[in-house]
C-alpha cells in the first residue's frame, strides 16, 4: 500500500504481512531480527526499510517508496533496447554487490520486485525478505504471499519465484549468493528477449525447466555485445560451483559495455593489431565562447565532455558535447557556475556542480537542477562514487561529503594547524570507492601535496604521508590489467603519468610525459581523462597584462601569460602588484612586474594572499596580508628585496590592506565583525600610537577603500541600499572614528558598481559595472564635491577570477591608460582529445 508518513512527512510504502504469521511470536522474533540487518542496507538501487510497524493485530513493513512501474511492467511492453537493458542491469549488480558484501542475499530477484523510474534509475525491492519470512512450512499460506513459492520436502523449503530460481534453490538445497547471480542472468536474458528464460504450463513445470534445459540463446538480439552474451552464459550455469562467483565481476564486466571498451576476440579469429593512439581537436561552433579559465571534464564513458562557455544570450552556463557530434548544446539549469563547476555521476548520466551558493546536481538529458546541500564557498573539485556518495572541497576548508540526492554535508578532513594547513580540495575517488587522493595545502610548503584519505576513517586520523609533491589537482586511470593504473598530474605545466597501485596505494615506476604546454587554474591542471582511455586537454596560458586605451584599443602588453588575479599599480606607473596563481594552486603569491622591461620577481613566499597589498607613496615597500593557517596579519617588506618581512599589524581578524595615503600618514585596510560577518572599513594610523581606528562599520558591507590623491576623500563600495555601489565620503584624520566623522557622502554609480579607482588628479572616478563595463564619473571638490553622470568607456575584458580577487585592474597615473589581466589569445586554444593514450605507454 501506499501510505503517508505524518511524522516525517513523507509518502511511503507499506507491506501488511500475513495475519497467521503476524500471530506466531516465535517467528515474528526472527522477523524482527532479520528485518533488523535488512534495514541497515543503504544503497541508491536498494528500496530502503524503515521500520516494524504494530496496529492492533496488524503488523506491517514501513519501506522506502519507489516510484515508477515494475521491470515486468517495462518488459510487458516488449524487448528492452540493449544499451539501456545493460544500464539497468548495472544498477542491479551494483545493489547486489553492495547487499553480498554485507553477508545479505536477495533469494527472490524478479523483475516484480525491481522499479525502474522515468529516468533509468532502479530500485531493488525485498531484499532478503524471503530469508527473513521462512519459518514452519505449515505456518504459511503460498495464496496471502505472491512474492513466495515454496515446496516442502524433507530437505528444505523451497523459496522464490520459480521462473527465476536456480537450480540449487529447486532441488530445495542450501544457497548462497550464486543464487541471486543466477537471477540475475536471468532478469538480464528476460530484458533482453522479452521473454522468460524458462518457463512451463506449471511451477513444476517450470521448475523441471530450470533443473533440465538451456536458454534459447537464439533469442539474444544480434546486437547483443559479446561481453554481455559471456555473461549471460557465466551466470546461467547449472552447477554453482561453474557459475559466475562474484557479481562484481558482472558490473565490470558491464562497465565495459558502457565505457565502450573493445570487445575480446575470440581465439579461433585472427587477433587484430591494438588500437594506436590518436590525436584530434574539438573546436568550438562561433557563437561558444569558452571562458579564459574554464574548468572542463570529459564524461567517465569517455562519450561526452562538459564545459562552461556562453552562448549567442551571453549566459555562462555549462555545455555538453558529445564526441561523435559536431554540435554543444547547453545544459539549461545550470547558468552562472562557480569555478570548478561540476562532477560526474559514475554512469555518466548526471553532473553536480555549484552555483549561488549551493552544490546542485542535474541529469544531461535535461530537466530541472536538484540542490543537495548549501556551500559557504564553491566547490574546489569533487568526485562521486558508486554508492552514491559526493566528496568535494570547498575553497578555504576540508574535504566534505554528501549523499547524491541530498542531504546534510560532513566533514572528512580536518585541518592540522601544526602543519600551518590552508585548505584541503582536488579530492578524486580511487575504484573501490572508498579511498581518494586529494590536495592538502599549507603555509609551510613541504607539507603541501597530494595525500590518500579514506571514507572509513575519522578526519583526524587521515594518513599524513605525502604521496606526490605538487600543488595542482591529480586523477585516477585504471589500466583493466589488474588493481594498477596511472596516476595523471602536472609537473611544469606538463601532463605526466606514473604507475600508480590502487590496492596497494602505492606509486612505481618513473613518471612518463604525456602532453606538454597545459595551461592550469586555481588548483586544476587543464586536463581531464575518462577510465576508458580518453584524454582531454587544453595548452596556453590564461591570461597576459594588457594595456587599453580609453576606447578600450589593446595598446600594449606586459610580462608573460599567467594565471593573473589581482593587478596594482605603483604610485609612479612603473611597477604592478600582481596575484598569481603560480602553477594553479589556490595559495596564491605576490610578484611585481617591471612595466618597462616586462620582467616579473616573486615578491611573498610560503604563505596565502587574497589581495595584491598597497604600495607606499615613493613605492619602496608594499604592504600585504600573510596568512600562515589563522587570521591573515599585516607585514610590509621593502620593493628592493633587501629586507625581510616586517609585522605591521596582528590581530585575530583577517585583514586586507586596500589603499595607502599619498602623504604616507594612513592605510586603509579592511576586515569582518565576529559577530556579524560584515565587512568593515579601518584606518591604521602610522603617526603617534599606531592602533587601529574604524572607519567604516555601519552593519552594512563596505569595502575597497581608495583614497582621493589629496587625501580628503575615500572611495569604497558598500551594499547599504541592497546592491554594491560606489560612494564618496570625507576623510578628516582628526575626526576619524569619531561622531562627527564622515558627514559628507556621495553616491557615484548609478545601477552598481565595484572596484572604484581615482585619475592621478582627483579630478575623476573610474568603476566596474556588473555587467563588466568599466565607467568613468567627473569630480569636483572645490569649492563643494560634485560628481557628473557616469559614462561607458568600453567592456572590459572578461576574467572569471575576479569574482575570487578584487583590483583586477588599475589605472595609469595620467588616467589615459588602463592596466587588465586580459585572455590571451591561446586561452580560447582547441580541446586536444587523445584516444588510447595508454596504448602509448607500453612503448
Amino acid at each position: 500500500y501506499r501510505a503517508r508518513d505524518p511524522k516525517l512527512g513523507r509518502d511511503v510504502a507499506i507491506k501488511v504481512l500475513p495475519a497467521t504469521f503476524a500471530r506466531d511470536a516465535d517467528r515474528m522474533a526472527r522477523f524482527q531480527r532479520e528485518a533488523k540487518v535488512l534495514a541497515s542496507l543503504s544503497h541508491s538501487n536498494i528500496a530502503t526499510i524503515y521500520g516494524l510497524e504494530d496496529s492492533g493485530s496488524t503488523r506491517a513493513l514501513v519501506m522506502e517508496l519507489a516510484e515508477g512501474p515494475t521491470l515486468a511492467d517495462r518488459i510487458k511492453q516488449g524487448p528492452v533496447p540493449v544499451d539501456e537493458a545493460v544500464r539497468i542491469a548495472r544498477q542491479i549488480a551494483d545493489a547486489l554487490e553492495y547487499a553480498h558484501e554485507r553477508g545479505i542475499i536477495h533469494r527472490d530477484l524478479k523483475p516484480a520486485n525491481i522499479k525502474v523510474a522515468a529516468d533509468d534509475t532502479v530500485k531493488v525491492l525485498d531484499f532478503g525478505l524471503a530469508k527473513a519470512l521462512e519459518g514452519d512450512p505449515a505456518a504459511i499460506d503460498i495464496s496471502t504471499s505472491p512474492t513466495i513459492s515454496r515446496m516442502a520436502t524433507q530437505q528444505g523449503v523451497l523459496l522464490g519465484t520459480a521462473a527465476y530460481m536456480s537450480p540449487e534453490q529447486a532441488k530445495a538445497k542450501p544457497v548462497d549468493r550464486r543464487a541471486d547471480i543466477w537471477a540475475f542472468g536471468c532478469v538480464l536474458y528476460e530484458m533482453l528477449t522479452g521473454k522468460q528464460t524458462f518457463t512451463g504450463e506449471t511451477v513444476t513445470d517450470t521448475l523441471a525447466a530450470v533443473i533440465m534445459k538451456d536458454p534459447d540463446w537464439s533469442q539474444l538480439p544480434g546486437a547483443t555485445p559479446v561481453r554481455v552474451r559471456v555473461l549471460l552464459q557465466r551466470c546461467l550455469q547449472k552447477d554453482p560451483k561453474q557459475r559466475l562467483r562474484d557479481i562484481g565481476d558482472a558490473r565490470i564486466s558491464l562497465d565495459e559495455v558502457l565505457l565502450g571498451t573493445p570487445e575480446p576476440v575470440s581465439a579461433d579469429r585472427e587477433k587484430l593489431p591494438a588500437a594506436g593512439l590518436m590525436r584530434l581537436e574539438i573546436v568550438l561552433p562561433e557563437k561558444v565562447v569558452l571562458i579564459a579559465t574554464s574548468v572542463f571534464g570529459i564524461s567517465p564513458d569517455g562519450r561526452q565532455l562538459a564545459f562552461a562557455a556562453t552562448g549567442s544570450d551571453g549566459v555562462l552556463r555549462l555545455w555538453i558535447r558529445p564526441l561523435d557530434s559536431l554540435e554543444a548544446r547547453p545544459l539549461l539549469g545550470t547558468e552562472s557556475p562557480n569555478i570548478p563547476p561540476f562532477v560526474w555521476s559514475p554512469d555518466s548520466r548526471h553532473i553536480a556542480f555549484s552555483a549561488g551558493g549551493k552544490l546542485k546536481r542535474i541529469g544531461i538529458a535535461g530537466g530541472p537542477a536538484q540542490t543537495l546541500c548549501d556551500l559557504a564557498l564553491a566547490a574546489v573539485g569533487g568526485s562521486w562514487n558508486r554508492d552514491d556518495v559526493i566528496i568535494f572541497g570547498p575553497g578555504g576548508g576540508v574535504i566534505m561529503r554528501v549523499q547524491a540526492n541530498g542531504g546534510f554535508a560532513s566533514p572528512v578532513t580536518t585541518l592540522d594547524p601544526s602543519r600551518g594547513e590552508i585548505q584541503h580540495v582536488m579530492p578524486w575517488l580511487l575504484p573501490d570507492g572508498r579511498h581518494f587522493v586529494y590536495l592538502r595545502y599549507s603555509a609551510a610548503g613541504e607539507h603541501s601535496g597530494v595525500y590518500i584519505g579514506s571514507l572509513d576513517v575519522k578526519p583526524e586520523e587521515q594518513n599524513l604521508k605525502r604521496l606526490l609533491a605538487t600543488d595542482l589537482g591529480v586523477c585516477y586511470v585504471p589500466s583493466f590489467e589488474g588493481t594498477t593504473g596511472q596516476l595523471l598530474f602536472m609537473r611544469e605545466h606538463m601532463l605526466m603519468a606514473q604507475l600508480f597501485d590502487s590496492r596497494r596505494l602505492e606509486l612505481s615506476g618513473e613518471p612518463i610525459t604525456i602532453a606538454e604546454r597545459l595551461g592550469s587554474v586555481l588548483a586544476f591542471g587543464l586536463f581531464s581523462a575518462s577510465t576508458n582511455g580518453v584524454l582531454v586537454y587544453r595548452t596556453g596560458g590564461a591570461y597576459q597584462l594588457t594595456w587599453l586605451d580609453q576606447r578600450g584599443r589593446r595598446v600594449g602588453i606586459v610580462g608573460e601569460p599567467a594565471n593573473y588575479g589581482s593587478v596594482s599599480l605603483s604610485p609612479d606607473g612603473t611597477r604592478a602588484a600582481v596575484v598569481r596563481l603560480d602553477g594553479g594552486a589556490p595559495t596564491a603569491f605576490l610578484w611585481v612586474v617591471d612595466l618597462s622591461r616586462g620582467t616579473s620577481a616573486r615578491f611573498t613566499f610560503g604563505a596565502s594572499y587574497a589581495l595584491p597589498g598597497a604600495w607606499s607613496p615613493d613605492a619602496s615597500r608594499i604592504i600585504f596580508p600573510r596568512t600562515g593557517g589563522g587570521a591573515s596579519d599585516l607585514y610590509q617588506r621593502s620593493t628592493s628585496g633587501v629586507r625581510d618581512e616586517e609585522l605591521v599589524l596582528k590581530s585575530s581578524e583577517n585583514k586586507h590592506p586596500t589603499n595607502w595615503s599619498r602623504d604616507g600618514r594612513f592605510l586603509l585596510y579592511s576586515t569582518s565583525d565576529p559577530r556579524t560577518k560584515r565587512k568593515e572599513l579601518w584606518v591604521l594610523s602610522f603617526e603617534g600610537d599606531k592602533k587601529p581606528i574604524p572607519f567604516l562599520c555601519t552593519g552594512f558591507n563596505n569595502g575597497e577603500g581608495q583614497f582621493s590623491p589629496d587625501g580628503r576623500f575615500v572611495a569604497y563600495v558598500s551594499d547599504e541600499s541592497g546592491r554594491e555601489e560606489i560612494y564618496v565620503r570625507t576623510f578628516s584624520p582628526d575626526l576619524v572614528g569619531t561622531a562627527s566623522d564622515g558627514e559628507g557622502k556621495w553616491l557615484i554609480s548609478i545601477g552598481g558598481g565595484t572596484e572604484p579607482r581615482w585619475n592621478g588628479d582627483g579630478n575623476g572616478l573610474y568603476y566596474l559595472t556588473p555587467d563588466e563595463k568599466l565607467m568613468a564619473v567627473e569630480i569636483a571638490t572645490t569649492p563643494v564635491f560634485r560628481a557628473g553622470v557616469p559614462k561607458v568607456l568600453f567592456q572590459v575584458p572578461r576574467n572569471r577570477l575576479r569574482s575570487v580577487f578584487r583590483q583586477s585592474w588599475d589605472v595609469a597615473p595620467d588616467g589615459k591608460r588602463f592596466l587588465f589581466a586580459a585572455p590571451v589569445e591561446t586561452s580560447q586554444a582547441p580541446f586536444t582529445v587523445v584516444l588510447n593514450w595508454q596504448a602509448a605507454l607500453k612503448k
